[in-house]
């Protein structure tokens, strides 16, 4: 892609680059309610499963989307189903479990929805006298606990995540719920994300928010790495957050109207905080029960506002006194950081704006085949993978208005527009082959080896339906890409696994779990070779699974 294409594409919206949907089959089938498989059953093996995998394959996502006669309105809204896939020597089972959070277990037993989720607001108990159901609307809500959106790790052990500041811990091979665990409780925060970042140490970096009368901050925190086991008899089955602290806390631009973010970027040394546009209104959020109106709908896309990087030495804690800003972008989930030479290249998809999370209601997704499904899908944001880089040594010396980026493989620039300001422009990190995908999501790479360092690979989903419908390779040095695809299968989130004698980067499997609204119970296992990306095997399960998250390869089994 020459410099002048460049130019000329990040002036065009990401949608109009991509090809339009005109056809495409109702995903319906796609979320709704599934039945739990608690006790692993067998699957069918088609092809190899290689003998070296020994693990499970975890995932998570929501599972049910209704309770007595009260329905969900958002995608994000359903009850968390966990899922494991066991693999070992060549064989594969699956069970899967919802999550028994408090948000589950008091809407079974009340067979209606009564704990607010993202975009529902539960409503009044009919049961109540009519100003006991009045004055409930000035209660805020509780947070959530259906931990929905991811697998995590905190000093080795399991935990399912959402957004709130409530975490489940689980049985990563029985899928059992255990304790609940509140952040707020061991640091002043009062939310964290589902997409923190291991340190070559086992330490867990993670960013949640807070705020109190001097006004809005985004926390970086740092939890330690497991303590050596001590040799004694009895080891107590306990969550264990202790010595949780923040390292950092950043002040909110705005600080009544603060960023989203769903994940953050780290280094080897640097953690970059993405203060992106899509704000959420503080004002509008305290009054939202008295108004009846959900989370999602206090979110708006801001395109008058700067994107803004906040970069921060995430071993003093230290952020950085220079101001590094570009256009506006959205963005939910980070490729790759790494530092060459005195820069930090971050890789990321991104998005022109910020609207289409609250346009992942079920009403939209239910959507019928054609022209219905055809109209909603042409309206979102297509997600384009960007490369930024910051210089890391400005000072008053700097020149004014000069490209300070002289990495030879980079294209993004980086200008000094006065003193500690640095304006950031992207490179476009693909060629056009992309477009036919739809852009792409879920980026993954061989996480264990190469987070926080130069790399060459990472896998993700095409986006050319509403939900996914393909996996890609994408090679960063050549932008050339490697496809699985087939009609009517939609893929979930790629995740890799090195083989355990793996000598280059890619030298491993990427697994997927494939799903289809055409035929019922037709879910299977995918295992690709990460290096040519052609299919190893597949492992077939007779059960219906809703489309999904993220997961995990747990690689204890």
């Amino acid at each position: 892609m020459s410099k002048s294409t460049v130019q000329e594409t990040q002036s065009v919206p990401s949608r109009a680059r991509c090809p339009q949907g005109k056809g495409l089959e109702s995903l319906a089938a796609l979320v709704r309610s599934v039945e739990e498989t608690p006790e692993p059953i067998p699957t069918t093996i088609k092809g190899t499963i290689p003998s070296w995998i020994n693990g499970s394959f975890l995932r998570n996502g929501p599972g049910k989307f209704e309770f007595g006669q009260d329905r969900y309105v958002h995608w994000f809204d359903g009850m968390a189903m966990m899922h494991r896939f066991r693999v070992s020597d060549g064989d594969v089972t699956y069970s899967s479990r919802f999550l028994r959070s408090d948000s589950y277990v008091l809407n079974s037993k009340a067979d209606r929805i009564v704990v607010s989720e993202f975009g529902t607001m539960a409503m009044p108990d009919p049961c109540k006298n009519i100003f006991s159901r009045f004055f409930s609307r000035f209660t805020i809500p509780k947070a959530t606990d259906n931990a929905s959106v991811n697998f995590v790790k905190y000093k080795g052990d399991y935990y399912v995540s959402t957004e709130t500041n409530y975490m489940r811990r689980v049985d990563p091979q029985s899928l059992e719920t255990k304790e609940k665990v509140d952040w707020s409780q061991y640091i002043a925060v009062n939310s964290a994300t589902a997409h923190p970042h291991y340190d070559r140490k086992g330490a867990t970096y993670n960013m949640g928010n807070s705020y109190d009368k001097s006004g809005f901050f985004y926390n970086i925190i740092r939890v330690p790495p497991p303590e050596e086991k001590q040799q004694k008899e009895a080891e107590e089955d306990a969550a264990d957050l202790s010595g949780a602290k923040v390292i950092c806390s950043i002040r909110a631009s705005q600080p009544r109207k603060p960023s989203y973010y769903h994940s953050f970027v780290m280094s080897e040394n640097y953690i970059v905080f993405i203060e992106q546009p899509l704000k959420m209104d503080v004002v509008k959020f305290m009054r939202y029960r008295i108004q009846g109106k959900s989370v999602h709908k206090m979110m708006t896309w801001e395109p008058t506002c700067d994107t803004i990087f906040h970069l921060v030495n995430r071993h003093t804690g230290k952020e950085s006194r220079v101001s590094y800003y570009g256009e506006p972008m959205f963005t939910l989930h980070q490729i790759n950081a790494f530092e060459q030479d005195g820069f930090l290249v971050m890789d990321m998809c991104c998005g022109d704006d910020g609207e289409v999370i609250g346009d992942f209601t079920l009403e939209n997704l239910r959507r019928g085949a054609g022209e219905e499904i055809d109209k909603y899908y042409n309206s979102l944001c297509r997600n384009l993978p960007r490369r930024y880089v910051l210089p890391l040594t400005v000072d008053d010396d700097t020149p004014l208005d000069e490209n300070l980026v002289t990495l030879h493989f980079c294209k993004a620039t980086a200008k000094k527009t006065g003193p500690g300001k640095v304006y950031l422009t992207h490179e476009e990190l693909y060629d056009d082959e992309l477009l036919q995908y739809g852009g792409l999501e879920f980026p993954q790479i061989n996480y264990a080896e190469y987070n926080g360092r130069p790399y060459r690979y990472f896998y993700s989903c095409g986006f050319g339906h509403v939900f996914s419908n393909s996996l890609l390779k994408m090679d960063v040095h050549t932008k050339e890409l490697k496809v699985w695809r087939y009609p009517g299968l939609y893929p979930s989130e790629p995740v890799f696994v090195a083989a355990p004698s793996a000598t280059q980067e890619d030298d491993g499997v990427v697994m997927s779990v494939i799903i289809t609204p055409r035929e019922e119970k037709s879910t299977f296992l995918l295992v690709l070779d990460a290096k040519t990306f052609t299919e190893l095997g597949r492992a077939e399960v007779p059960v219906n699974i809703p489309y999904g998250t993220h997961g995990v390869f747990n690689e204890m089994g």
